[in-house]
């Protein structure tokens, strides 16, 4: 087991390596003129020094001397400087993180656990009610986009009836917070932050504004999860070993949970896993609808103004996500299923 994951992490540079190469020369192929933009935003002073500043930020050298440039910084710890956000990327990124784990926190449980729940109902009860109800909500959900689930949720909940908010605060309880002197930030997670400083006011204001995001992203995903997992149970219902299991006079709940679920948890913990590092990585459009300022809300700002360092630390830090969760998965699989040998 420990030498799978060692070789596993030392694959870690080799796909983080490869990743920031192909987003690098995608960029690389606008002009430089175009690129520029990041550097000079609006200032009409600075678009008449074009050329010295493409010269300054060395935009028209040869694709690989642009990228050693850039490599050979982060190698010392620095990943540039954002000018979409005038700060460093990686005090950007520590400062959105918190925000996109907040909401991970609060779509994950009903993502999963629901989803692997509703499953495993509606293969138990194959072709009965509530497998209609499950398979007619989880193909809406799935043939949903994000966006529009998003847009009719905010439309109905926040503009209709004025329920949620958008954004991780109402105006009043972001003073407050905005104040070290009335707030203290410890997590940079409001709803924990709220609870450490004992204002229950601000704590439900943010829960009110985490509902929307979280059910997007749950139902969405939810989906995909119910479909894999009844999809799994049924074929797992139909193994040898489960009319065995029956045949010795085992519970049907025994049956169920002990023999056929386990068994059908591979491909649903793929998913799963693939699924959690996703939300974690920052769902740019469910962050932007509702304009939740976390990692998602980053990305899009930062590739809408062409802001190249902060689209490779982006870029980055999601390369070793995914790497860590398909580890994460792996691992897992050997825990569920004793057939699974990490070697």
């Amino acid at each position: 087991m420990l030498a799978y994951i060692g070789r596993r992490i030392l694959l870690l540079p080799v796909v983080t390596f490869l990743a920031t190469i192909l987003i690098f020369a995608i960029i690389s192929i606008l002009p430089a003129g175009v690129r520029v933009v990041a550097f000079v935003g609006e200032d009409p002073r600075a678009i008449r020094q074009l050329d010295q500043i493409i010269e300054k930020y060395h935009l028209n050298d040869p694709f690989p001397i642009q990228y050693w440039n850039w490599i050979s910084q982060v190698f010392q710890g620095n990943l540039g400087y954002s000018q979409s956000f005038s700060m460093k990327v990686k005090e950007a990124l520590l400062n959105f993180i918190p925000a996109t784990f907040e909401l991970v926190l609060a779509t994950v449980l009903p993502l999963v656990l629901l989803g692997i729940w509703m499953g495993v109902q509606s293969a138990v009860h194959h072709n009965h009610p509530i497998d209609h109800i499950t398979r007619f909500m989880s193909i809406t959900g799935w043939s949903l986009p994000t966006f529009v689930c998003g847009l009719v949720l905010l439309m109905l909940f926040y503009g209709g009836l004025g329920w949620f908010g958008a954004g991780r605060l109402s105006n009043t309880s972001t003073l407050i917070t905005n104040n070290p002197e009335l707030f203290k930030s410890f997590t940079g997670m409001n709803t924990l932050d709220a609870i450490l400083n004992g204002r229950w006011d601000i704590f439900w204001d943010a829960v009110q504004h985490l509902i929307l995001p979280a059910i997007t992203l749950s139902y969405v995903s939810w989906a995909l999860i119910v479909r894999i997992t009844r999809s799994s149970m049924l074929n797992a219902l139909r193994e040898d070993y489960v009319t065995t299991a029956r045949a010795k006079g085992l519970t049907e709940n025994v049956v169920i949970h002990k023999h056929a679920q386990r068994n059908a948890m591979i491909p649903v913990i793929t998913i799963s896993g693939y699924l959690i590092a996703g939300l974690l990585g920052g769902v740019a459009i469910t962050e932007t609808i509702f304009n939740y300022k976390g990692l998602g809300y980053f990305f899009v700002s930062a590739a809408n103004q062409l802001d190249m360092p902060a689209v490779l630390g982006f870029t980055l830090f999601s390369g070793l996500l995914w790497v860590f969760a398909n580890l994460a998965v792996d691992i897992l699989y050997s825990y569920i299923d004793p057939r699974v040998r990490l070697d």
